[in-house]
């Protein structure tokens, strides 16, 4: 009978026992691969602490290193090229951590503070809490007893502000939530602030409360929001949550979620956020203003006046940006290693399984179970338990071996565990049985939290603890049992076979997720002999007829003499002699764009030899081709399907504005890459994203689509701008009293333009307000203020300091060259128009011109 118990053990112990109801393990490759590759410091350590602290793979600290070896990151709060870096990469990393929960900056705000705990406070300290009073009734801070010490602890600040305290059991607002309700309080004008605080995973038992409870208590249908009358807000606390679970904050959008990065991640510490819905975020009060957090102030007068923006209001001091930055490489590690957090879910719940059914099957030669497991499920629903296994040891005689005992023994072994109450003392009591005179007695006998007193008159005073991260593996599982075995079972060892025959058969109930796809429509436009053709099959071509009488009469035009689309933004020009208009500008015009690793878009002011890369496009073929001398050109589609499983859609920014991206794959990346010398990608402007046109929109103007561009749909200069600029840079003698010689194609192509017009007054296009261009009519937006890339020489990528310092003496200080164009209407065409060099341009001048 012993051997065959142990045989059953020892069988139970293997990997196809595993399998065999549990099918869900790794990520398409060998575990034990992913561990020797990425884990090899914990070679020989059974680590199974990971709901403490998760371990950081080798390939994120040297993604992260060579990052801040080849980059120049300043203090974000100066306005220098390498904190204008700085500041575009935490803004980059911002969008990725609402897009792992599945949100936007439209709904959600990122404040990054010192952890999750730092966060906690935060509210704490800056909720509007209210006191009782003749006017209306006082806030209520609500929690649930299951929850973290650092929560628990808001009611320090709250009973200062005499909000009133309300600890809610999890059976009360289950009871509620059986049968939900509205409020009947009757007050329904009451605004009074409440806040229910509860944890999305104890951090105690890894059980997971319903996340449907953030509606249930904003809409005041749960207990205790059904009894308060007022403005309930959701406190969602999710450390130990996303760690393995995906949170989707558009389906469940709490006010506030604490995270902290390191349970993500591994690395780094000391880092967390307080993502606070921005429909919540006007409610929050702070008194306390540290450097970047003010718009103005005064030293000598009680004078303050906060930044707009919630960010900037609540990050006091200079963030820590490098902390920051390096999150970038841990979520690119993750999904790398794994895919999804939905695959980090169901390995880390099958193995947490595994344990729960095993462990709870062990009992002693007298038949008296090993363990006593606290929990309140039988780990059969991934949506109601995390990658958590919370339990104590019993002797053969049913009393608990204490967790030092344990813990030290387990370190013999080299397995790591947790131990104590975890900072969950609500749930240690309800799990342990501990009323609250017990606990002042355990402390009048010497015990507090963190010691090594573990019994007290034979009662524990906590608990052990395993969990699971996504580089756990199976034999992880498996040191740990044969660990319970060989030290702690009375022999000979007895396998409970009908609870094991329940629990094996069970189905567990896995999770499953859809994701929102949408398809990028074929272009409707072909090329076909040099012709474009529009969308119904014509050739569009416009006569003098089809001009207005106002064009036909004014002696005041111009032809265009150069036609220029720039594909890729930053990269050389792709010059046409006639081309379709899109909805946002010529059609695929700065469409893609470069960005590095961190997704921060690269211009000529950061590497210069993107302009070295010319695109060009072919519509027969539906291609964009990148060309550069001494390499292969690389080739991709115009159009490409988002449901296409190997792009992955992101956020970048682009002067100031977010844009929604998609990736364009792995070849053109490394393509790239190996010509700038550096890790970088390609991405394309989604389809389904719209981003208006900001400079010059008037209340009573339709918004303007544009594409990647950074501030209109067109730019045009005029050759007698150009000529003037350039003679005065031909005149100009340097230092060494040597000419500085720019002719005028070079000098077109370095204001970067998409339409180049003839003419005979320069800088007389800054006085039109609206142009025909061969027949389509285009509103003047404003003009186009320059920077330092215009020091760019187009041809060797080096830079210089002209035109910028002609053109600023020139100009006496003004900077702008170029206007702004918004195409207004397709008056004169039904079909999809086209411009065509030799196109008539017919300006009209503005009321304020002479």
């Amino acid at each position: 009978m012993e051997n065959q118990s142990l045989q059953d053990f020892q069988d139970l112990c293997t990997f196809e026992s595993f399998t065999s109801f549990w099918h869900y393990y790794g990520y398409g490759v060998d575990q034990q691969e992913l561990i020797d590759r990425e884990f090899k410091r914990i070679k020989g350590i059974t680590y199974l602490d990971h709901a403490g602290a998760t371990l950081f793979p080798e390939s994120q600290i040297k993604g992260f290193h060579e990052d801040i070896a080849r980059n120049v990151y300043g203090n974000p709060h100066s306005h220098n090229p390498s904190s204008r870096l700085t500041h575009d990469t935490v803004e980059s990393v911002r969008y990725r951590i609402l897009e792992h929960f599945n949100t936007c900056p439209e709904e959600y705000s990122v404040i990054f503070t010192s952890g999750c705990t730092a966060a906690l406070k935060l509210v704490a300290d800056s909720f509007p809490w209210k006191s009782l009073s003749t006017e209306g009734p006082g806030s209520q801070f609500c929690y649930l007893t299951d929850n973290h010490t650092s929560v628990v602890g808001i009611r320090g600040v709250t009973a200062l502000q005499g909000a009133g305290t309300v600890p809610v059991q999890p059976h009360e607002v289950e009871a509620r939530a059986k049968n939900p309700q509205t409020s009947t309080n009757g007050d329904q004008d009451c605004s009074t602030p409440h806040l229910f605080c509860y944890p999305a995973q104890s951090n105690f038992s890894g059980r997971k409360y319903p996340l449907s409870y953030v509606k249930g208590i904003q809409s005041q249908q749960l207990y205790p929001a059904c009894e308060h009358p007022g403005r309930w807000f959701v406190l969602l606390d999710a450390a130990c949550f996303v760690s393995c679970s995906p949170l989707d904050l558009k389906k469940y959008p709490a006010d506030f979620v604490p995270i902290s990065f390191y349970k993500m991640f591994g690395f780094p510490t000391g880092l967390g956020a307080l993502l606070v819905r921005n429909e919540a975020a006007g409610f929050l009060r702070k008194s306390y203003f540290g450097g970047g957090t003010a718009a103005a102030y005064l030293v000598e007068e009680n004078y303050f006046v906060p930044k707009p923006n919630v960010v900037s209001r609540f990050e006091d001091g200079t963030i820590s940006f490098l902390d920051i930055i390096s999150l970038h490489h841990g979520f690119e590690t993750l999904k790398k290693l794994t895919g999804s957090v939905l695959n980090i879910q169901l390995h880390t719940f099958g193995l947490a399984r595994y344990t729960f059914i095993v462990l709870s099957c062990l009992r002693h030669s007298n038949g008296k179970p090993v363990a006593q497991i606290h929990c309140d499920n039988e780990f059969q629903n991934i949506a109601e338990q995390g990658a958590i296994l919370n339990f104590n040891l019993l002797d053969c005689q049913g009393r608990t071996v204490g967790y030092s005992q344990v813990d030290k023994m387990a370190s013999l072994f080299n397995i790591h565990i947790r131990t104590g109450c975890f900072c969950n003392t609500g749930a240690c009591q309800r799990y342990l049985g501990i009323s609250n005179q017990n606990v002042k007695s355990n402390l009048q006998a010497g015990h507090v939290c963190g010691d090594n007193i573990d019994l007290v008159e034979g009662r524990p005073t906590g608990s052990l603890r395993v969990s699971f991260g996504y580089m756990s593996s199976f034999e992880e599982c498996q040191n740990f049992l044969r660990f319970i075995v060989n030290c702690f079972v009375d022999k000979p060892l007895i396998l409970d076979q009908e609870r094991l025959g329940r629990l094996k058969s069970a189905s567990p109930m896995e999770s499953s997720a859809s994701y929102y796809s949408t398809s990028i429509p074929n272009s409707h436009l072909g090329h076909e002999n040099g012709q474009v053709i529009t969308s119904s099959g014509v050739k569009e071509t416009l006569s003098e007829d089809d001009l207005s009488k106002e064009g036909k009469n004014n002696d005041n035009y111009h032809t265009l003499t150069n036609l220029f689309i720039y594909p890729v933004k930053s990269c050389a020009s792709f010059e046409v002699t006639e081309w379709p208009l899109g909805p946002q500008g010529l059609l695929y015009d700065r469409l893609w764009m470069v960005v590095n690793e961190n997704g921060v878009c690269l211009n000529q002011k950061r590497e210069p030899k993107l302009c070295l890369i010319q695109p060009v496009i072919c519509l027969a073929s539906n291609t964009l081709r990148l060309e550069v001398s001494g390499m292969e050109p690389v080739t991709i589609p115009l159009e490409t399907s988002l449901e296409n499983s190997d792009l992955r859609s992101s956020q970048s920014k682009v002067c100031g504005d977010r844009v929604q991206t998609v990736e364009c794959g792995e070849e053109v990346s490394a393509w790239l890459s190996k010509f700038l010398e550096k890790p970088c990608r390609l991405i394309r402007q989604r389809p389904d994203f719209l981003r208006d046109m900001k400079i010059g929109q008037k209340g009573d103007c339709c918004p303007t689509a544009l594409s990647l561009v950074n501030e209109a749909q067109f730019l045009l200069i005029n050759r007698a701008s150009v000529s003037f600029l350039q003679e005065r840079i031909d005149n100009r003698q340097d230092s060494d009293n040597e000419a500085i010689c720019i002719d005028m194609e070079q000098l077109i192509q370095r204001f970067r333009p998409n339409l180049v017009i003839s003419g005979q007054e320069p800088f007389a296009e800054e006085d039109w307000s609206h142009l025909i261009v061969g027949g389509t009519q285009f509103q003047v937006m404003g003009r186009c203020g320059r920077c330092q890339m215009i020091g760019v020489d187009q041809k060797s990528a080096t830079r210089t300091q002209e035109p910028l310092r002609s053109l600023s003496e020139c100009r006496s200080g003004k900077v702008t060259f170029g206007v702004y164009l918004a195409q207004q209407s397709m008056r004169y065409s039904t079909a999809v128009p086209v411009l065509s060099v030799g196109d008539l341009v017919i300006p009209q001048l503005s009321e304020s011109a002479d």
